[in-house]
């Protein structure tokens, strides 16, 4: 490789929940022969998508290409966690062919295109293309976009109401920066939510872009690497609701860890996590679970009261510790009213 050809990187972006971690899985399981490397972003304090791709490292992508950065969005800490973990990467003895970066659900894009113009990096990587993951079942369903006809009955109503939320904000920046789209869960989705998911996603998209539906994070990677789109070139194309702003903030949503005892029953705690969605606005929960009498621990994610769940890899030497991340909008996450109903 001429090492003077700057590095393609990735920014995989997308809601909670849209399956950006399943993705960059199976980019990692089929390379094409490609040496990748990882950045991974999470939210909260307590990493879990670092681990499930670490647990899929292999020659192509070994474990020391996948670095974490948890504990707030990407594109707030760019000089203190961004330009250093991309030093780290690009140092490596065996520089990397293409890097990914899976920001945050709740990360916004263009600030980061934007961080490829510092000096420390911007000769040396490039931004190959910008992959924004929708959840289609969810999106068909409104769950995740505008819905025009409430707009407007709101406005009816009394003029001066912000008809703007948070949730709507951070998809329509992803959607905007995207070079891709791809509707994830379209098995769930069936045909008619996959036609309502485009239409809903096409009314917010500046700029006309390829859609693809996927299942299970299945997809061609030669359709996704090698865009050579250098968005970092085209920011003026890739509008956000904060262009014009100094910075940033993400106060608008929290998240909080819970450890939990060895669980008993599945089925109870799953219930319990579908009870904080619909009752509690409760939008993203992940973790690692011990289950009691069950050597491997148990892979947890739900988005909203979709929940699912999995053994991946036994316990070993690790403490058999369950822990629970609960993301939602600020006003919504108290954590001891989510301790009681978690009874811990």
């Amino acid at each position: 490789m001429n090492t003077l050809a700057k590095v393609p990187v990735t920014v995989v972006t997308g809601f909670l929940g849209s399956g950006k971690t399943t993705l960059i899985q199976h980019l990692i399981a089929n390379a094409n022969g490609k040496k990748l490397a990882v950045l991974v972003n999470e939210f909260g304090s307590e990493g879990v998508d670092g681990d499930i791709l670490k647990s899929c490292a292999d020659a192509n992508c070994p474990a020391e290409n996948i670095v974490e950065l948890a504990n707030g969005c990407i594109c707030c800490t760019v000089a203190d966690d961004f330009i250093p973990a991309m030093e780290q990467l690009l140092s490596r003895r065996v520089r990397p062919d293409h890097i990914l970066i899976e920001t945050s659900g709740l990360a916004l894009p263009k600030p980061l295109l934007k961080a490829f113009d510092w000096p420390e990096i911007r000769s040396r990587i490039t931004v190959d293309g910008v992959i924004a993951l929708a959840d289609a079942e969810a999106v068909a369903a409104g769950r995740f976009a505008p819905n025009p006809a409430a707009i407007e009955a709101q406005r009816a109503a009394d003029e001066n109401i912000d008809h703007e939320t948070p949730l709507s904000e951070v998809f329509e920046d992803q959607i905007a920066c995207a070079d891709i789209v791809l509707l994830t869960k379209a098995d769930l989705a069936g045909a008619a939510g996959l036609e309502a998911a485009r239409a809903a996603i096409s009314a917010e998209m500046p700029r006309r872009v390829p859609m693809l539906a996927i299942v299970d994070g299945a997809v061609d990677s030669r359709i996704i690497l090698g865009l050579e789109a250098a968005a970092e070139d085209d920011l003026a194309a890739r509008p956000s609701h904060h262009d014009g702003e100094d910075d940033h903030e993400h106060d608008d949503f929290a998240s909080v860890v819970i450890d939990l005892p060895e669980v008993a029953d599945i089925d109870a705690l799953v219930a319990t996590i579908q009870r904080l969605a619909r009752e509690r606005n409760v939008l993203r929960a992940k973790g690692y679970i011990a289950v009691a009498g069950k050597p491997m621990r148990l892979l947890l994610q739900a988005v909203g009261e979709r929940v699912r769940h999995q053994y991946d890899t036994p316990w070993g030497a690790r403490p058999r510790q369950s822990k629970l991340v609960l993301i939602g909008e600020q006003g919504d996450i108290d954590e001891s009213a989510l301790r009681a109903e978690l009874g811990v």
